[in-house]
């Protein structure tokens, strides 16, 4: 269903997108990767589990929150891959919020 066009001058990097290393296109937003890798979701809600993804790809809805490079609440439209980066899917509130530990 999403798809990114070809493009010969793309440069690829590699990240991992829960636990598996994929080459991405350099360039384009976590949210991106997660929809054309397949995710059928980024996020769970806290309160009843229900899984969420992308919606207005533009910051505003916040449904597509991510944990990256082991910060949780990131929204995955607004963060640009970069080499190395660890990408996961979050469940609930994720880990952290404010340094408080929420498991």
């Amino acid at each position: 269903m999403f798809k990114q066009l070809p493009s010969s001058d793309a440069k690829t990097i590699e990240v991992s997108l829960n636990g598996v290393k994929i080459q991405v296109t350099e360039g384009v937003t976590v949210a991106a990767i997660a929809l054309i890798h397949g995710l059928s979701y980024t996020r769970t809600t806290p309160v009843s589990a229900s899984k969420r993804a992308p919606f207005c790809m533009m910051g505003v809805c916040y449904e597509c929150q991510m944990v990256i490079d082991g910060k949780s609440n990131q929204r995955a439209c607004m963060t640009y891959v970069q080499q190395g980066m660890q990408v996961e899917t979050q469940q609930g509130v994720g880990s952290k919020i404010g340094g408080i530990v929420y498991e």
